[in-house]
């Protein structure tokens, strides 16, 4: 559709967007219907006029009848134009605003590679994730958190502090983490449903590790639980070198969902046969190394599980603990034939984890990753005891 104009002084800026937009000799129009009076419509041509003289736009006449009246305005010279509004090139203001973004900062090449790239769409006066040149400081926070979690600063320290030490500001990650979190993406692992937030949260950065759930006969350094039997202990992920097994636990489970994790302790398993763990989803590096340390207490023979939500998401949590403890995991209630049984197949389809052929999710995630294949929440199952043969 033409583009219409009665206020010249925006449509001449109109043909530069479009031109620094890629478009080579763009045209618009004079929108006649909608000049408000004579005066107005000859006030507009006056200074499409002054343009034309100065060499900046050509007009093309009507025919027939119309010869006496503008068809159409064409971009002749950009440059002229430039100079005509007094208007700095989109590219000039990229290239400063560019140098402005990296300026003085030791970044990964990945990093390097997506400045540039963030330059050239500057260039073509758009925006990067929303982030428009005039965006430049902002921007620049981010790429200083992004490299400052690449050289691992972020560990054991908490958002508001991490973002206060890097660059100034104890809120600023707190406004752009989606930003950090695509000028990472590339380098790091992320679960790849994960919002921004928890997915900084895998990596180890978090406002304050959540207490990590733990429902087993269990005790807390010399102190005997025994005889308060709780329904399940609540400690900070740093504290789990202290729990102590009062008998061997026959398995080791970690569960994704807090519902399903209070239901198996209730329903499946209230004798406390094994050792139940919630996990909150996306595990946090806080609870990652705290499984590491539990896995450790037990012997080589303990089976240890883990059950998700069979999708996706699930498949990267398996692997995340699988890798996390170091020794095999098998799915609990994660399997094809569960999924082709009682899943559906999503409205949207993801990739599921990556995983060597040796993971205990490797069959899971290659059926996951086929066309048709179905997924299914956690909860939609009644929770039963691992199988330990």
């Amino acid at each position: 559709m033409a583009r219409r104009f009665t206020d010249a002084n925006r449509l001449l800026n109109d043909l530069l967007d479009r031109f620094e937009a890629g478009a080579a000799s763009p045209i618009a129009h004079a929108d006649y219907a909608a000049f408000s009076s004579v005066v107005a419509a000859d006030a507009f041509l006056n200074q499409i006029r002054r343009a034309e003289s100065a060499g900046a736009v050509s007009i093309g006449w009507g025919r027939g009848a119309k010869r006496d009246q503008v068809a159409h305005m064409r971009l002749a010279s950009a440059e002229i134009l430039y100079r005509y509004l007094g208007r700095t090139p989109a590219s000039r203001i990229a290239e400063d605003a560019a140098a402005r973004l990296v300026a003085g900062v030791a970044l990964h090449e990945s990093l390097k590679n997506t400045g540039s790239q963030i330059a050239e769409v500057w260039a073509r006066g758009k925006t990067w994730h929303g982030f428009g040149s005039s965006d430049v400081d902002t921007l620049r926070h981010a790429f200083v958190l992004a490299q400052a979690i690449l050289d691992n600063k972020h560990l054991d320290v908490d958002y508001k502090t991490f973002s206060r030490r890097t660059v100034g500001h104890s809120k600023i990650l707190e406004r752009i983490e989606g930003a950090v979190v695509r000028l990472l993406s590339g380098i790091m692992d992320f679960p790849p449903g994960a919002r921004p937030r928890e997915a900084l949260r895998a990596i180890g950065l978090e406002r304050f590790a959540p207490p990590l759930l733990i429902a087993g006969k269990i005790d807390l350094d010399g102190a005997d639980l025994s005889s308060i039997s709780p329904h399940y202990l609540g400690i900070a992920p740093k504290e789990a070198d202290r729990i102590r097994f009062r008998e061997p636990p026959a398995y080791v489970l970690t569960i994704e969902n807090f519902a399903s994790f209070n239901r198996h302790i209730a329903e499946a398993d209230p004798g406390r046969l094994g050792t139940t763990m919630y996990v909150g989803g996306y595990p946090s590096l806080a609870t990652q190394q705290a499984l590491r340390t539990i896995a450790g207490l037990v012997s080589e023979q303990t089976p240890i599980f883990h059950w998700s939500d069979i999708d996706p998401d699930g498949t990267w949590i398996f692997h995340t603990i699988e890798r996390a403890v170091h020794r095999p995991i098998r799915p609990h209630l994660m399997s094809v034939e569960v999924a082709e049984r009682l899943g559906r197949v999503p409205f949207k389809k993801s990739a599921p984890a990556r995983c060597p052929p040796d993971s205990g999710i490797a069959a899971l995630a290659a059926y996951l990753a086929e066309d048709g294949a179905k997924t299914l929440e956690q909860e939609e199952l009644d929770p039963v005891l691992p199988e330990l043969h």
